[in-house]
């Protein structure tokens, strides 16, 4: 059959390649049939033998350009398992013609000068055949390279380990490919980012990852908690938190070591998630999620790079629409004017601040560790030392200009600012909490370095901003104090009030805000103690005395403090006296001292968030007014009454 293709025309190079064209679009075929591959080998090896394979007088120096011809069909493969198969067969050709030409050039017959030409020429034809080899070596691991790549870029997750918020906006999309060619001009990071995007369309956290590198990266972890979770820890991770899918991405990560390093395969699933919330910037758990996997790098030079880009890319131009709309309206904007402005939504604004507000706090905090750390080297596997193509995404986080860090602190007052806005329903103008200098440094690049706001500020404008800390912490407690508005609907008793306060820290209603109110008072000029003060106040109006005396211990000023606190002992003790007019209220008030009586009148609970308090909690909370006031104080004596009062109250 091959001397009658011959004969007729047909060449080598022809016939090789359609043979293996074949070969590559029947993958499923080939795999399923156990004789293939012999069929396959038997079939290379006459067409080798033709008029036009190998050929004789190709210079021994370099490689063959037959076996060349055969590599350069595989490389391009989209079936990488019929290529894989394809790889083996026509390597053990290569050896067995190889065998079969030096054995033919030994058995030359050779005399006089000409008698050391053929062991010259032999040791040039090993010198071409190792390279040939190492050829074929080489295209043999980057082949079965990317077979296990594609096993996991085809995998599926066990939806019960998937991050379900943001998996079903990935359903239905295909996976790619992975091909030698494909790899090797998609550059560096090629690998990396076509596993981030599986990372993504799965829905797998973070931690996942995390829990796939361990094994190769035990010193991961500063406090050593690696060192406990190495093989014996291992198998209980795969068998629990994935199965086979995880089982696969830890093999990748082996087989990759370089290219899937943890730190290079949270920068690029970071980017793909934020990729994808620019797309559709209504899926805020797509930002929430790349903030998660930006935390997740360890090297503060990435993390620090990637931020940046985040920062440069997506996020500056949007979060300035915020600015200024939120600027001009005075108040959170609503629905037609977000997303004519901003392109969000009113209930996703709230959402994209904070993840602001998040990114540029990691910026802060990489800022500052990067001194401490190494730039990080960046390697890559030898078998893939050929590839070409844009640089990778780490390659570009490291270029990034270092950032000037009080701006981008200035940057992160702003979006506190933003937030708690957003958050609470504040009226307030945020730009206009800065003077002059500070609105005219916000946006600009972060590596440069404008004039920002030095020394001591208009009285009026700290006046202004100590009005917007106070209407903040105002709104953290109401939000605390929510389920007890509504005076008796509410819980009663001391024991409803220590719920409601345990339930509110439960359910992290409050959260950062009041410690990052007092930091934002700092920042901008604000007496801290007048909020700590105003917050503590706020929580004894709602009736949470629990979180209130835990808030008492960060007062610095008790004088002040204490004035304030017995006016809110004097509306409780009104309320119960005057507006609620027991037997044994009326009792007692009827026996109170003139100068008492007339203040208690003057008294006006309705400015209390809670009226339902318990006669003990306020007896305790007369006695630490009590506590804080010096005896010289003019006050003093008031509060000696109040507190004989509250306690014949209280019996």
């Amino acid at each position: 059959v091959w001397q009658t293709l011959e004969a007729a025309g047909c060449r080598a190079q022809q016939l090789v390649s359609l043979l293996l064209t074949v070969w590559l679009n029947r993958e499923f075929d080939v795999l399923a049939d156990v004789t293939a591959v012999r069929n396959l080998h038997r079939c290379l090896t006459l067409i080798t033998r033709m008029t036009g394979g190998i050929d004789k007088t190709w210079d021994l120096h370099s490689v063959s350009p037959w076996w060349q011809l055969l590599r350069a069909l595989c490389v391009g493969a989209q079936a990488v398992g019929a290529s894989l198969l394809a790889v083996l067969a026509g390597r053990s050709v290569a050896i067995g013609t190889a065998k079969v030409v030096t054995t033919a050039r030994l058995e030359r017959p050779s005399s006089g000068a000409d008698a050391e030409s053929p062991m010259k020429e032999l040791t040039d034809s090993w010198e071409a055949l190792s390279m040939d080899m190492e050829q074929w070596n080489l295209l043999l691991r980057q082949t079965e390279d990317c077979l296990l790549l594609n096993t996991l870029l085809h995998g599926q997750l066990d939806p019960h380990h998937r991050a379900v918020a943001v998996a079903d906006g990935s359903q239905g999309q295909t996976s790619s490919t992975a091909s030698v060619q494909k790899l090797l001009e998609g550059g560096r990071g090629a690998v990396a980012d076509s596993v981030a995007k599986w990372v993504v369309r799965q829905g797998l956290p973070p931690d996942a990852l995390g829990r796939a590198c361990r094994h190769r990266r035990p010193r991961v972890n500063d406090d050593g908690d690696d060192g406990g979770g190495g093989s014996g820890g291992g198998d209980d991770d795969t068998r629990e938190d994935g199965g086979g899918t995880e089982a696969v991405l830890r093999a990748a990560s082996e087989r990759f070591p370089c290219s899937l390093e943890a730190d290079a395969l949270h920068a690029h699933c970071c980017w793909e998630y934020v990729v994808r919330w620019n797309k559709d910037p209504e899926e805020s758990e797509l930002l929430a999620m790349a903030a998660r996997h930006l935390k997740s790098i360890r090297n503060a030079h990435i993390k620090l790079g990637i931020s940046i880009m985040m920062w440069n890319t997506f996020i500056v131009k949007r979060l300035s629409a915020v600015a200024f709309l939120m600027e001009k309206v005075g108040k959170p904007p609503k629905e037609r004017l977000c997303r004519r402005d901003v392109g969000l939504s009113d209930k996703s604004l709230c959402s994209f601040v904070d993840s602001c507000s998040q990114l540029l706090h990691t910026i802060m905090e990489a800022d500052v560790e990067r001194d401490e750390m190494e730039l990080p080297g960046l390697e890559q596997e030898e078998a893939w030392l050929a590839s070409e193509g844009p640089a990778c995404l780490t390659e570009l986080a490291l270029e990034q200009p270092a950032v000037h860090y009080p701006l981008v602190q200035h940057h992160y007052l702003l979006c506190c600012v933003l937030h708690a806005t957003l958050r609470f329903s504040l009226r307030a103008k945020p730009l206009s909490l800065f003077d002059a200098r500070g609105r005219n440094t916000f946006f600009k690049d972060l590596s440069s370095l404008p004039l920002l706001p030095s020394g001591e500020m208009d009285p009026s404008l700290i006046s202004v901003r100590q009005q917007f800390l106070l209407k903040l912490t105002s709104g953290v407690v109401s939000a605390m104090a929510t389920p007890r508005l509504g005076g008796a609907s509410g819980p009663s008793g001391e024991d409803g009030a220590v719920r409601v306060a345990l339930g509110a820290r439960a359910q992290d209603l409050p959260g950062q805000w009041p410690a990052l109110a007092v930091e934002m008072a700092l920042h901008l000029q604000v007496n801290e103690d007048v909020v700590k003060r105003h917050y503590a106040c706020e929580l004894y109006s709602a009736g949470l005395d629990p979180l209130a005396e835990e808030a008492c211990l960060a007062v610095s000023d008790h004088e002040v403090f204490a004035s304030q606190l017995l006016m809110l002992a004097g509306q409780r003790l009104s309320y119960a006296l005057l507006h609620t007019q027991t037997k044994d209220g009326m009792e007692l008030l009827s026996r109170l001292p003139p100068m008492l009586c007339t203040w208690l009148k003057a008294m006006d609970p309705s400015e209390l968030r809670c009226t339902s308090v318990p006669m003990e909690a306020t007896a305790r909370l007369v006695t630490h007014v009590l506590d804080l006031l010096p005896e010289r104080h003019g006050q003093y004596n008031l509060a000696l009454q109040l507190v004989e009062s509250v306690h014949a109250l209280s019996r």
